[in-house]
């Protein structure tokens, strides 16, 4: 019984903090979301003449690969983002690397 219980405690532990995780890199994709460039992707990509990147993700014609190499290296209007991305306090404050930043974004952006 008492292994049982120590078994199901520990499972537990680990649904949570896979929990807390993926809630904190929500949170972080968000605070890119929000303060990139210092006025936020939202300036341009929330507005109907811009893509519309959740709309995009959600309806699968942009892949996370195809976000990343945007995001490196820009296209068209939008300007190269990743140093910027890295920047960021929320990012720095996590250690995040470039490929959990680029997914932290790309999973806030999915999420809304």
């Amino acid at each position: 019984m008492k292994k049982s219980l120590g078994t199901l405690a520990g499972i537990v532990l680990i649904a949570l903090s896979g929990s807390a995780l993926a809630d904190e890199q929500l949170e972080i994709g968000q605070k890119i979301y929000d303060r990139a460039f210092g006025r936020g992707c939202g300036t341009c990509h929330d507005i109907a003449s811009n893509p519309q990147l959740s709309a995009n993700i959600k309806a699968g014609t942009l892949d996370r690969a195809s976000f990343e190499k945007v995001l490196k290296e820009g296209k068209g209007g939008m300007p190269k983002a990743i140093e910027e991305i890295m920047k960021n306090k929320a990012v720095v404050k996590a250690g995040y690397g470039e490929d959990q930043a680029v997914d932290a974004l790309y999973a806030y952006i999915s999420s809304k």
